[in-house]
């Protein structure tokens, strides 16, 4: 089984896309934080809020300031920042991640056929713990995923009402990330 299957315990995942929304994310019944937000000076800071309150947090690599989206980013990640683990859109960062003993999520687009097809090939070259697809509101698309590989699926992206979550975790998805507060 992939280890990131048991660290969900709500189907939920606050997706932070602005540090004002934090606070509704620490109180929240949500254990899992994707933090899409964030800057060199208080990336530390942002992750050890989230951890004392008792939920593991996923730094987007791509959205970080001033920390770039290479070996020597996620390296200083591991180091001294110490999520849980990455989240990006490029395998070179997820096979990183992974040698740090970082957990890993995938992110692919599913805006077409192609780019299902090279969001699968990449997939199976870094070898993620899990792969969030986006947009996450086509729950045919994230069946067709989930017969596709074996590593839990996350859907995100334009979700913005409950029965949008629902039909995800219907559709096979381990979890939904959603920027949407109240869905927290």
């Amino acid at each position: 089984m992939y280890p990131i299957v048991d660290l969900v315990e709500h189907q939920t995942i606050a997706a932070v896309q602005k540090e004002e929304d934090m606070e509704r994310a620490l109180s929240g019944e949500v254990n899992i934080v994707f933090l899409l937000t964030g800057s060199i000076f208080n990336i530390k800071e942002l992750v050890d809020r989230i951890k004392a309150a008792g939920k593991h947090v996923f730094i987007h690599m791509e959205f970080i300031e001033g920390i770039a989206a290479d070996r020597s980013g996620v390296t200083y990640m591991a180091k001294h920042v110490q999520p849980t683990g990455i989240i990006s859109t490029k395998s070179n960062l997820i096979r990183i991640a992974k040698e740090h003993q970082l957990m890993a999520i995938q992110r692919i687009f599913l805006i077409d056929r192609s780019a299902v097809a090279r969001g699968m090939r990449a997939v199976e070259q870094s070898m993620p713990d899990a792969i969030e697809v986006m947009p996450g509101v086509m729950p045919r698309v994230i069946r067709e995923i989930t017969n596709m590989t074996p590593l839990p699926i996350i859907a995100g992206g334009l979700v913005v009402h409950q029965e949008e979550i629902d039909d995800a975790l219907r559709a096979g998805a381990l979890a939904v990330s959603a920027g949407t507060s109240s869905l927290w």
